[in-house]
């Protein structure tokens, strides 16, 4: 039984990890929380869903097309939404403006598909094996590897590129960056660009998984993958990934040997006892405010 809801927390971790991924990325750089975030995991849902049944295409190829639009639908977001504001002197405009493109996103999908939740097609073998006293669907397999794919080459794209060198150095210091002949917008463009990919990847296997798609979906997903982020420490990308597979553990494991009552309930208990005990999160730094 342990060992069961270990897998099946894992399988749940590994889908808030792409998600808080984007979150951290954005924050890294622009200390700006994307919460339109969770809408552009729903929309990449949505993007595979209509691809599976308009051209009967498989899963990864589904994926591939939603991670596609949904880059696109990150830079627009970041372009439109948040870019005029950035280094005004209120924080509260992005936060504004970010709530807003989240509402807009999530109510322009239900006026176009309606509010009702969809169900995806047979696109993969949804059997199971046996490992011991573990069943394992072909689902939960896909999940792992393609997430645990997505965030060794995330990794590798951060550390031994140049638009990742470019990051890392934006993170540090947007001006430095600027002085250094960095092109900031273009950066700050692709750091959206890949986290809405994550989220779109993220959004395909939950809606195949759980056999479930409706607008509304983002909302709870992507405050639980930011509670995630903040887990792991928000800014760090391996926090993320920990913070994203913690907390999905914790969850199924709630709800295994507590109550599914409390299921959304431990995700955000876990997120006010970070913010109390430790506020930079596992892997997160303490920085001194700049005076």
């Amino acid at each position: 039984m342990l060992w069961q809801q270990l897998l099946n927390g894992l399988t749940l971790g590994s889908t808030y990890a792409l998600i808080a991924l984007g979150y951290t990325m954005v924050y890294g750089i622009v200390q700006l929380i994307n919460f339109a975030h969770g809408e552009i995991y729903m929309v990449g849902a949505f993007v595979g869903l209509f691809l599976v049944i308009t051209w009967d295409v498989n899963l990864g190829i589904a994926m591939v097309g939603a991670m596609a639009v949904c880059m696109v639908l990150g830079v627009l977001v970041e372009r439109i939404a948040y870019r005029p504001l950035r280094g005004k002197s209120s924080r509260l405009s992005p936060l504004i403006s970010a709530l807003g493109a989240s509402i807009f996103l999530s109510t322009l999908m239900a006026l176009i598909a309606g509010v009702n939740t969809r169900r995806y097609p047979a696109v993969v073998d949804l059997s199971s094996y046996s490992l011991g006293p573990i069943q394992v669907s072909s689902m939960q397999v896909v999940i792992l590897l393609v997430s645990a794919g997505l965030m060794i080459g995330l990794q590798f794209l951060v550390r031994r590129t140049r638009i990742g060198k470019a990051m890392r150095a934006c993170s540090q210091d947007l001006d430095a960056a600027a002085l250094m002949g960095i092109n900031v917008n273009r950066v700050i463009s692709y750091t959206f660009a890949i986290g809405s990919a994550l989220a779109a990847a993220g959004g395909v296997m939950v809606g195949v998984y759980y056999n479930a798609v409706w607008p509304y979906m983002g909302t709870m997903a992507g405050l639980k993958a930011f509670a995630a982020a903040v887990l792991g420490g928000i800014g760090s990308i391996p926090g993320a990934m920990l913070g994203g597979l913690t907390l999905g553990i914790m969850e199924i494991m709630g709800v295994a040997y507590i109550s599914s009552s409390f299921k959304d309930a431990i995700a955000f208990g876990i997120l006010i006892l970070v913010l109390i005990l430790r506020p930079q999160g596992i892997l997160g730094e303490k920085k001194n405010k700049k005076v």
